[in-house]
């Protein structure tokens, strides 16, 4: 336990829980003698226990009052999980159903589609750790690699918004790659880029993207969300289609990707099912030990202080109305007593009247 102190010079108040104990919790009451009573267990554990029960509840005020709390800290744990970042397409593309129209009524878009089932990814995997980019005409830097699910959530809502025009999967890359060599962390390490399509890279980018994977490997996972009528990225070129960047961008950057000598898998996904099946599959791929930071923020305690001196504080107050008074019994003794005395006094005189 970290505690600490919002006030800490209130704490100068501390000897003051001392009262209780240097002066009497109840009144205190007159007897004439106490030699024949025995001994009362019960009445000595009251009596220590109301004088404790006044130490805590100023010790519990004064904690109280100097703002006691839990100071927030970093721990390690370990888990299973991965870091991840997540490589989203942002191009106009994306707002069409599969079937490359406008979405209608209960239709979808492949950017919805994406956004539900991406959600789910991420809840599903409490010990990840996520980040987040996009790309259309140029990269966009969206989350650092962080433990926020909130946060990372955020972020994947945001790929409903409407897209823009073009698909510059090279530098988004490029972007990905970076934000892995931003963390100093030792973990296992993916991409995980979303698109529905491709576009050619310059080879300038090529011999970076290269470099950059050289520099820090990762696993790569592209789940192409294929248009209806779009041709496949494991499909051979049609015998009047030339088999160029140009003319099959996705089937080359296919084959770009396989080149590079990292882990890679390609899941092609025609409708919402098969882009379920192929987050499961991820899923599953992407389990492996890991050792993570996880920050716990500062609790107040100041409120359960506050209770303890209440509670302290009701039972003190309990025991002072249970108080019974004896002193107006022992003045109603002695004036009975001294009447008694007077009439005794009064018989005496008028015997010796008589006698004389």
């Amino acid at each position: 336990m970290n505690l600490g102190f919002d006030s800490p010079l209130v704490l100068l108040l501390l000897p003051l829980v001392l009262l209780p104990v240097i002066f009497a919790i109840q009144r205190a009451q007159g007897y004439p003698s106490l030699v024949a009573v025995e001994t009362d267990t019960l009445s000595r554990v009251i009596d220590v226990g109301l004088h404790l029960s006044g130490v805590v509840a100023l010790a519990a005020l004064i904690a109280a009052l100097a703002g006691i709390h839990l100071s927030g800290q970093t721990v390690e744990r370990v888990g299973e999980g991965s870091h991840i970042v997540l490589l989203l397409d942002r191009s106009s593309s994306m707002d069409d159903t599969f079937a490359g129209r406008p979405p209608g009524a209960g239709e979808a878009s492949k950017s919805a589609a994406a956004r539900h089932l991406l959600r789910d990814f991420v809840e599903k995997r409490p010990h990840d750790r996520f980040g987040v980019a996009a790309f259309s005409t140029l990269p966009m830097y969206v989350l650092p690699i962080t433990s926020q699910r909130d946060a990372v959530l955020g972020a994947i809502d945001a790929i409903t918004r409407p897209g823009l025009a073009y698909t510059n999967v090279g530098l988004g890359l490029s972007l990905a790659l970076s934000m892995h060599e931003a963390d100093p962390t030792a973990a296992s390490r993916a991409i995980v880029l979303v698109s529905d399509g491709a576009a050619v890279i310059d080879r300038r980018v090529q011999e970076k993207l290269r470099a950059q994977i050289a520099k820090r490997p990762v696993n790569l996972y592209w789940l192409y969300l294929r248009t209806e009528g779009a041709p496949g990225i494991f499909d051979p070129p049609g015998e009047d289609v030339p088999d160029t960047p140009q003319a099959l961008p996705e089937r080359h950057l296919n084959i770009f990707f396989q080149s590079l000598k990292v882990p890679y898998r390609a899941f092609e996904a025609e409708n919402p099912k098969a882009v379920a099946d192929a987050i499961a599959e991820i899923d599953k791929l992407e389990r492996n030990p890991i050792r993570y930071q996880e920050r716990i923020p500062e609790v107040d305690l100041s409120k359960i202080a506050y209770g303890i001196a209440g509670a302290a504080l009701l039972l003190l107050t309990l025991a002072k109305l249970a108080e019974v008074q004896l002193d107006g019994g022992g003045h109603r003794g002695e004036r009975a007593s001294s009447s008694v005395t007077a009439a005794q006094r009064a018989a005496a005189l008028s015997r010796e009247k008589e006698a004389a």
